[in-house]
């Protein structure tokens, strides 16, 4: 908003200008419109001039996030709007430049005034600079490595695009364009073809018409060129991409495909699109959302034919009968009492007090009759689906869908189950899971006897104290050969009791875990090492045993780098102290850690340090600190 300079004030309250934007008195603070606003018009000094801290500094007084700009003419915001683009670029070429003092400072050792220099540019640098540059911006390794990799293209190879992004006549998406797109070149090409790109750079062009007109410059400059960079894509860029998508859906991509096999791909695709709408396999579905239908059919091995023969069922079932079946009250099947009883009948002695062995979150878990299940801390179902699972029947036809991901880390509130809260899900790479698919991905890996359970509970912020692995409980002489327990109305839902066999020394005891269908799981609960560690899984050499490890993936979750979210089962088990030095495998010393990050972590003018069990302190050459401690459980 703008300041007026209060009366008789001195020449430091004057309001700041830049050479040749109208600056002075009548500020819209005054009452009055201010004149440097006639700057900004079409053509003006101020619709004209270089971005810097002055102008920066008239902008921002004449406009900004809080300021409505009344006085000012269309005209004249859109001059200003430009104007906040063109600070963007400024701002952009700023951090670029101070990453490549950093490229320079962390030159690899030998490479400096030798070979493998652009100009007084490394070509290589530590690894561990993106790191350093992810933890002081907050953005991931693998941006931080792009970000590093473009500080260093802008001015070692492509010095016009760098000067144009500085200029403001360039936005930062389209210097990232022209740098990934001239990357396939060498030095001299690249010069050659950043020239014709920049004479033929338009204001009005966009990202995507950049990226074509680039793309030609490419094979004009280099004629072996466009297949030179398909070649490079379909090496360097070739993944495949899951995600959470906007609106809690998934999306599933592939980048860096051969183009014969994709075009291949995308007509089995739209073939097979097309025949479930001559077949009315979903009755007023759109041609995209078949294709979605069709994409993964053939992904997950579903037939046309039995995908057709399904919607032909579904059409038969819903003619026959239009309602679903009643079912009984979830709470009750688990093993709770009557509505307002929030205890769970089996889960105490005949006191009805709760088993002072546990922790105060299981206490509390609990609680009094009566007491809100809001209040309550979780349980969570870890579901490994180590070989897949399928998913539960709905009706007499079996659906027609695809088996859980055999790599499927999927993370169940058991309240969620139990129907005592609807609180949210996590699935590692996916992001929350909604109540509602809570309760469906956990029953369709329910119906596998090939998916593999954990039981994890937390305390009251989420971090997990408590911990079992399920394993299928001992059928008694006089049960085997039965069928599992049913209720009145189906099959049992989930419930989880104690076992009454006494669980593992200085642990939680041992429980059961009834799986929907009356499958029933035994869980001896150990302690997480978090805050402190009695050592009891503490192994005499450098190898964690099985149940260290897990228990400290169990606890940190994800890689302990800050930024990075690489999960723990896929992260090596790090010891803070060295072994050879000293230190203990044991949780208090031991973490996971990625490979890379690992590789940092022994890196010069690198060091971490675990002040206690769970919490991991970084300290960066810059000698910064940067603390990450335990998972915390979604609550």
């Amino acid at each position: 908003m703008t300041q007026s300079p209060s009366p008789g004030s001195g020449p430091a309250d004057e309001p700041t200008r830049h050479p040749g934007v109208p600056g002075g008195a009548g500020a819209p603070g005054g009452g009055g419109r201010d004149p440097r606003l006639a700057g900004f018009g079409h053509g003006g000094p101020g619709d004209t001039c270089p971005p810097g801290a002055a102008l920066a500094a008239v902008v921002e007084d004449l406009s900004g996030p809080e300021w409505r700009c009344p006085e000012a003419s269309d005209d004249e915001l859109v001059g200003l709007l430009g104007r906040w683009e063109t600070l963007d670029s400024w701002v952009e070429a700023g951090k670029l430049g101070v990453v490549r003092e950093l490229i320079r400072r962390r030159a690899r050792p030998g490479l400096r005034g030798m070979l493998g220099m652009h100009g007084d540019l490394p070509d290589q640098w530590q690894e561990g600079l993106a790191h350093e540059v992810s933890q002081a911006l907050g953005i991931s390794i693998r941006s931080a490595d792009n970000l590093t990799a473009l500080a260093w293209d802008l001015q070692a190879r492509l010095p016009g695009t760098g000067a144009a992004l500085a200029a403001g006549v360039l936005s930062p998406v389209k210097a990232r364009i022209i740098s990934e797109e001239l990357r396939v070149l060498d030095d001299k090409q690249a010069a050659e073809a950043e020239k014709l790109i920049l004479d033929q750079l338009d204001p009005l062009t966009t990202p995507g018409q950049l990226g074509k007109l680039a793309a030609q410059v490419v094979c004009t400059v280099d004629p072996d060129g466009a297949a030179k960079r398909r070649q490079w894509a379909e090496r360097e860029k070739a993944r495949v991409a899951f995600w959470r998508d906007n609106g809690g859906a998934c999306a599933l991509a592939g980048y860096g495909l051969p183009t014969d096999a994709a075009l291949a791909a995308n007509e089995a695709i739209e073939t097979r699109a097309r025949q479930y709408k001559k077949a009315t396999v979903r009755p007023g579905a759109r041609m995209d959302q078949l294709r979605v239908l069709a994409f993964l059919d053939i992904l997950t091995s579903i037939t046309l034919d039995t995908r057709i023969a399904q919607a032909r069922s579904d059409a038969a079932a819903a003619q026959r009968d239009g309602t679903g079946a009643g079912g009984e009250n979830p709470a009750d099947a688990a093993g709770f009492g009557a509505p307002g009883d929030d205890r769970p009948r089996d889960c105490f002695g005949g006191s009805g007090e709760p088993d002072e062995e546990w922790p105060d979150c299981y206490i509390s878990l609990f609680g009094d009759a009566g007491e809100s299940g809001d209040h309550w801390p979780e349980h969570y179902l870890g579901d490994t689906g180590q070989d897949g699972a399928g998913r539960a029947p709905s009706s007499a036809a079996a659906p027609v869908v695809p088996a859980l991901s055999a790599r499927a880390n999927l993370t169940f509130p058991l309240a969620s189950l139990l129907g005592l809260a609807e609180r949210p899900g996590a699935a590692h790479g996916l992001g929350p899971l909604d109540p509602a698919l809570v309760r469906d991905l956990a029953t369709a890996a329910a119906n596998s006897h090939n998916s593999e359970w954990c039981l994890t509970i937390t305390d009251n912020n989420g971090v997990a104290v408590a911990h079992g692995c399920a394993r299928p409980a001992r059928t008694p002489r006089s049960h085997r050969g039965k069928s599992p327990p049913t209720s009145r109305d189906g099959p049992r839902t989930w419930a989880f009791a104690k076992s009454g066999a006494p669980g593992p020394p200085g642990g939680y005891g041992s429980w059961t875990l009834t799986l929907p269908g009356g499958r029933e799981l035994t869980v001896e609960l150990l302690p997480v090492p978090v805050s402190n560690c009695d050592h009891r899984h503490e192994s005499h050499g450098y190898q964690p045993s099985d149940t260290l490890r897990h228990l400290v993936q169990v606890r940190d979750g994800t890689c302990t780098f800050p930024t990075c979210s690489r999960h723990a089962r896929e992260s090596d088990f790090e010891h803070a102290v060295p072994y050879d030095q000293g230190g203990r495998t044991c949780a208090c010393n031991g973490s996971a850690r990625s490979r890379r990050c690992h590789r940092v972590k022994q890196s010069d003018g690198w060091t971490v340090t675990q002040p206690e069990p769970g919490r991991h302190q970084w300290t960066t050459p810059a000698g910064r600190t940067y603390t990450k401690g335990p998972m915390r459980y979604p609550t």
